[in-house]
């Protein structure tokens, strides 16, 4: 059988050989020979790759991990927030850092929700504040409470951040008050509190009722214009953070607390429990930070980026500079100039204004019209409406976060609710202005009635639907600034940033742009109305208005 096997395969190759030599005469053999081995290999190969490419697709397709990080509205947040993403970009993570999201409930509920996969926070402010109904003692019933909540809690990062109470060196001096006890003593002073503070049971309320305090009716601030306040004599007190940069650079007697009212306070991450079964080995690098960072170094970094003489270091940068130095990293900061950051915040300023515009006027104007057909429909559209325009506009933007996360989804839907008044009355206004001679000559000439609307009814009314319009666009572009509060962007971060870090140059970065998109968006609808309203009808219009 071999012989045969073998005597077939002679056979083979010389025929093969034979039809080579007759169709090119001049080839050397062996060159048929080497023509075989080249075909050997390119078959070894094809089997290769046959195996190898579904394995390397599959690496090639595994897209790198992506986690969002939250942090709260002062600097201090926002630096371990960026330090955190550092640490997770060198594990290779797409990271997404939502920075100053609100107080702590906003960031505290954008975790639960999936909005954000982790962000730090206070031992002291998750028991006494967020669990403040369960008297948790330790932070093994802390834990045993986050996991019931899918939630976990790293060890602290090495440094506490408590809650004091401070004054001007002279001013506390002067009256001889270096306790919070002796306080008791001095009721007429005047105290400056943020407003979270005023509200947590480990802020002013326990405070207040642990030590028997007289004082009433503190005044509601900022944290940072707290200080303001404070260096400019309009308040006596503030509440400070013991790593707050403002102590030394302001000078300020710390109070001693000296019933020990306020609880530990050590810094800690707080983050989901699937981001273990995601993203493990980013967590790990992650985890690296605890014990990492210790109070003379936050104070340091803090100090940096708000420093006394001016515009201090960004947050991203600080947090590169300390990873780099602690771990030994290569980590780069992603800095954009001017023009970059601009150009980039008024994108996102234009898609909260252009799609929630769009939404509103895709609504209002059909409810102008069912107003105008229904009167008595019409009164309820038109109070629904007004009562929306009454809801602060912060107020709306917040209690959007609980159904659409945080981001421009709540942002959008806020704005959209923001506009619906002036385009919906407009409407109305315009529609009910117009004559009943026209309408009933539209009448007598056969119109249908969406005919009489389409050809007659809107085109009159134009003048005042633009204007409505308008209003709302124009007002929206002011109010969109708030979408900075949420982590939607825009215009609104470098005013919230600047207010943070009390940057005016900050705040006008976003503040200036702003006022440059309003006015354009009127002298675009001011064009509009030229080229889509009659004169007649804009000097009709003018001339109703002015009446």
């Amino acid at each position: 059988m071999s012989n045969l096997l073998l005597r077939t395969t002679t056979a083979i190759r010389a025929r093969g050989a034979n039809r080579r030599e007759r169709t090119q005469p001049n080839v050397p053999t062996a060159r048929a020979s080497g023509w075989y081995e080249d075909i050997r290999r390119l078959s070894c190969a094809i089997i290769l790759a046959w195996f190898a490419l579904p394995a390397m697709a599959q690496e090639a397709a595994e897209p790198a991990p992506k986690i969002t990080i939250g942090s709260k509205t002062f600097t201090e947040s926002v630096i371990l927030g960026e330090i955190v993403a550092a640490v997770a970009r060198e594990a290779g993570a797409e990271v997404i850092h939502q920075r100053q999201l609100g107080g702590t409930e906003v960031v505290w509920n954008a975790l639960k929700s999936g909005g954000v996969d982790l962000y730090p926070d206070y031992t002291g402010t998750l028991r006494v504040d967020l669990f403040d109904d369960l008297n948790l003692e330790t932070d093994s019933e802390l834990r045993a409470e986050l996991n019931k909540l899918g939630l976990s809690m790293s060890e602290p990062l090495g440094f506490q951040n408590t809650y004091a109470i401070g004054m001007l060196k002279g001013r506390a001096a002067e009256l001889g008050i270096e306790t919070i006890s002796d306080l008791r003593d001095h009721p007429d002073l005047k105290f400056g509190f943020n407003h979270e503070f005023l509200q947590r049971s480990d802020g002013w309320p326990g405070l207040r009722d642990a030590y028997r305090l007289p004082q009433r009716d503190p005044i509601g601030l900022d944290h940072q214009l707290s200080y303001v306040a404070l260096t400019s004599g309009k308040i006596d007190a503030v509440e400070v953070y013991s790593t707050d940069a403002k102590i030394a650079q302001l000078g300020l007697t710390v109070l001693e607390d000296d019933r020990n009212f306020f609880p530990d306070y050590s810094a800690v991450l707080v983050y989901r429990q699937d981001l273990a079964e995601r993203a493990p080995e980013v967590l790990r690098n992650i985890l690296t930070l605890e014990g990492a960072i210790s109070e003379e170094q936050m104070r340091g970094m803090n100090s940096t980026a708000e420093p006394p003489e001016g515009r201090g270091e960004p947050e991203s940068v600080i947090a590169v500079e300390f990873v780099n130095e602690k771990f030994g990293l290569s980590a780069v900061a992603t800095t954009r100039s001017l023009a970059e950051r601009i150009w980039l915040r008024t994108k996102q300023h234009l898609l909260l204004v252009g799609i929630s515009a769009i939404m509103a006027i895709l609504t209002a104007v059909p409810l102008g019209i069912v107003a105008t057909k229904f009167p008595a429909v019409g009164r309820v559209i038109l109070t629904v409406v007004g009562l929306l325009q009454t809801i602060p506009s912060l107020v709306l933007f917040v209690l959007a976060i609980p159904i659409f996360d945080i981001g421009m989804t709540p942002a959008i839907v806020a704005l959209f609710l923001y506009s619906l008044l002036p385009i919906v009355r407009n409407t109305h206004s315009g529609l009910i202005g117009i004559p009943r001679g026209v309408r009933e000559s539209a009448e007598v000439l056969g119109l249908p009635p969406l005919a009489r609307m389409r050809l007659v009814e809107l085109p009159l009314a134009a003048p005042s639907i633009l204007a409505g319009i308008k209003t709302a666009i124009v007002i929206n572009v002011g109010t969109a600034t708030l979408g900075g509060f949420i982590g939607a962007g825009g215009y609104g971060e470098p005013i919230f940033a600047g207010l943070r870090k009390q940057d005016t140059w900050l705040m006008l970065e976003g503040a200036i742009p702003a006022a440059v998109m309003a006015l354009a968006f009127q002298t675009l609808f001011d064009i509009l109305e030229r080229v889509i309203v009659s004169p007649g009808l804009r000097h009709a219009s003018s001339s109703h208005s002015e009446n």
